[in-house]
């Protein structure tokens, strides 16, 4: 027993720790913060601590770490005294650009010295970005810096020619290729705000993100791969034009050629082909300087993932997404000019961001185009090797179906080069963190479980290298960032209270942060910001942004997260999404801890499972429903369902088993693989949705309205 009368809290399962973290990029960080500081911070914790207790010296020295291309000064990094949801500027008087930081050297990476900057790290044959399509089929293509920086400036040339200009939006709808993010590097040179999706997601999706911001254009590729089959997209494109005619800004659309050769798009109204499009500028057009752009002036719009309505655009500025990407790449990474990353994303993804993200620090990035198990799960693994990675960013799917088909990385390939697999996306179970170790990787490898989102453009738990690696949950929260979990029994507009660690809650941020978002696009327009409540500002009461992140608690961005905090390692673990949260009889947990049971029990049986709760008008308590998709041959009977019970029971407790314990012969997951709760738990509570575009499967919904009236599928006392 613990001397305070209650039962001692257990420690997970320790399963790495950096060997020499006195090399790493966040220790030197900290030394200097102790030198200019006269400080004597010494672990993660202390320069946490020191990131949240003295914000403007933070930030202060990590921009001056992060050494960007830039003119101008800053007088006050930001006002301390505003709260979060006043959207305080940070840097004002500098400005910057994101293509020049990115196509052009500056000095070392995470060396404040002046006398280093002419030292390149990309030089012209130095390559950028490796492209290989779905099975390493087909030719791979390297790029590099100097080819970049052509290509590139070919485009720029091209849409000056035409018209484009700071602030106005370019949307691509492309596949993790070469030439998007060419139009991405070019609509940043030029100022313009960059917005992408991919193209499996349907016109629907695509159009409810790309009228929001009414491009003036649409840079879409002809033709993609996808699961071994070649998609025409050409019939996609004419829809997602007539879709756009409504805009007032609209030009036109640029076809990009996909493969070996472009296809007839003759009768695709206002298009015109990508050789079309570079022939706009005049052969010895001048290259236009880059427009640098203050701080805090939109760069980026990325999306919720609407899959109850319309998706939110979020705005992201360029001075937040840079200087936040140095702090999450550089000192919780260790990302450099020898970093080799594969992030595996499709482009209408966050994680695009990261997949790019290396060319700031002039590394190489390796774009993979298509299915992570064609021809097999094996393909990501193989080209790690092949490529010798030294980052990998893959989802809790992956890892799942790889562990799942018996396959053992450090047995296959070569893998000495690889240091971190990044994993985001949904929640990684704790039998996939054991497997990891125990049969998956080597045991050098950083296990970075990771979680954020859209939203923030970043994380909130996060990795460190100077922190052990436990079974269970992220490693800790992001430096400068004001992680706290609050009571998720509060009603909404009020202030929030701060739960102790080892009670799950809702994770706010308390503190405003620079990669908090501008404005969400379309929101009432922003003015200057002021007080808050009446004050004005992109979050003032009434706007989208307001209600999004702000109206749960008074003052503190709400994330919609129920997590738990681990009160002696100081983990957070991602619960499931808070209003996804199950209730039954005033016991809260998330669905996680659900599926984490099924996962590790009946995983020769069960392919996958949705757990949600039930709560209908004339309910006066939540049910919990699980559906469980079984693995073809497997039977879904009654003692199936009564082990999945007991299993629950045991792991858990008797109050976690579900109500109802169903077959299901499809689970509703969006085209990035997240499987989808929320949409489930309105229909079975008696609502009528409309399907997302941004559903891969959104005709798997209609599977679900039955349960609407459960007791007509069961009897009184059956339960399956």
């Amino acid at each position: 027993m613990a001397e305070n009368g209650q039962q001692a809290v257990s420690v997970p399962r320790k399963l790495w720790q950096h060997p020499n973290p006195e090399s790493t990029a966040m220790y030197r960080f900290m030394q200097d913060l102790n030198r200019k500081h006269d400080l004597q911070l010494k672990t993660f914790s202390d320069l946490h601590q020191f990131s949240l207790t003295h914000r403007s010296a933070f930030w202060s020295h990590l921009f001056d770490s992060a050494n960007l291309i830039h003119e101008g000064a800053y007088t006050t990094v930001v006002d301390e005294s505003a709260p979060i949801d006043a959207v305080p500027r940070w840097f004002e008087g500098v400005r910057l650009n994101f293509a020049e930081n990115a196509l052009f050297s500056h000095h070392p990476v995470g060396s404040p010295d002046p006398s280093a900057r002419s030292v390149r790290h990309k030089e012209d044959g130095k390559v950028a970005i490796t492209e290989v399509r779905e099975g390493g089929t087909g030719e791979v293509r390297n790029v590099t810096y100097g080819e970049l920086r052509v290509r590139v400036g070919e485009v720029v040339k091209a849409m000056v020619a035409r018209g484009v200009r700071r602030g106005d939006r370019v949307v691509v709808v492309g596949a993790n290729s070469v030439e998007t993010a060419v139009v991405w590097l070019a609509a940043a040179w030029v100022g313009a705000v960059f917005s992408s999706s991919s193209t499996d997601m349907g016109v629907k999706g695509i159009l409810q993100r790309a009228v929001q911001v009414d491009p003036k254009f649409l840079f879409m590729d002809d033709a993609a791969l996808y699961n071994g089959r070649v998609v025409d997209l050409r019939e996609k494109m004419g829809e997602v034009v007539e879709g756009l005619k409504g805009c007032a800004n609209f030009e036109g659309v640029v076809s990009i050629r996909r493969f070996e050769e472009a296809r007839d798009i003759s009768r695709v109204p206002r298009a015109e082909m990508w050789e079309s499009f570079l022939a706009s500028a005049k052969r010895d057009a001048p290259l236009p300087a880059f427009v640098r752009l203050p701080f805090h002036e939109p760069f980026l719009i990325c999306y919720s993932s609407g899959t109850t309505g319309i998706p939110k655009a979020i705005v992201h500025s360029v001075g937040g997404i840079l200087l936040n990407y140095y702090k999450e790449g550089v000192l919780h990474e260790g990302l450099g000019p020898d970093s080799v990353t594969l992030q595996y994303t499709t482009t209408g993804w966050i994680m695009y961001l990261a997949n790019c993200g290396v060319l700031l620090y002039g590394g190489r990035t390796v774009f993979y185009d298509g299915s992570p198990f064609q021809p097999d799960a094996t393909i990501l693994i193989r080209l790690a090797a092949e490529h010798k990675i030294t980052k990998l960013g893959i989802s809790p799917r992956w890892m799942f179906e790889v562990a799942k088909a018996g396959l053992r990385p450090r047995d296959m390939v070569e893998l000495s080069h690889l240091q971190i697999v990044t994993c985001t996306g949904m929640v990684l179970s704790e039998q996939l963190f054991e497997w990891f170790y125990d049969a998956g990787f080597p045991a050098h490898v950083h296990l970075a479980n990771i979680s954020g989102g859209t939203d923030i453009a970043g994380c909130f738990g996060v990795m460190n290298p100077l922190e052990p690696v436990y079974v269970g949950g992220t490693q800790g929260p992001s430096l400068g960032v004001h992680v706290a979990i609050y009571d998720s029994l509060l009603p909404d507009g009020v202030e929030g209270k701060e739960v102790p660690p080892g009670t799950p809650g809702e994770l706010v941020a308390v503190t405003a942060f620079p990669n908090v978002p501008c404005f969400l696009w379309g929101d009432k327009p922003p003015v200057a910001h002021g007080g808050v409540g009446g004050g004005g500002g992109p979050a003032a009461p009434g706007t989208k942004y307001h209600s999004a992140y702000f109206a749960r608690f008074q003052h503190v961005w709400a994330h919609g997260d129920f997590c738990v905090v681990h009160p002696v390692t100081g983990n957070i673990s991602f619960l499931g999404r808070a209003d996804g949260v199950l209730n039954p009889s005033g016991v809260r947990f998330g669905s996680a801890e659900i599926y984490s049971v099924v996962e590790r029990r009946f995983a020769d049986r069960v392919q996958d499972s949705l757990c949600v709760g039930q709560r209908r008008p004339q309910d006066s308590d939540e049910s919990v429903m699980l559906f469980l998709l079984m693995r073809p041959g497997a039977r879904f009977d009654r003692a199936l369902v009564n082990e999945v019970r007991q299993a629950i029971a045991a792991d858990l407790s008797k109050r976690h088993v579900p109500r109802y314990i169903f077959q299901t012969p499809e689970i509703p997951t969006t085209i990035n693989l997240k499987k989808v709760e929320l949409p489930v738990k309105q229909i079975v509570s008696g609502q009528t949705i409309k399907a997302s575009g941004t559903l891969a499967n959104p005709q798997s919904l209609e599977y679900y309205y039955q349960f609407a009236k459960v007791e007509e599928l069961v009897g009184p006392k059956e339960k399956l």
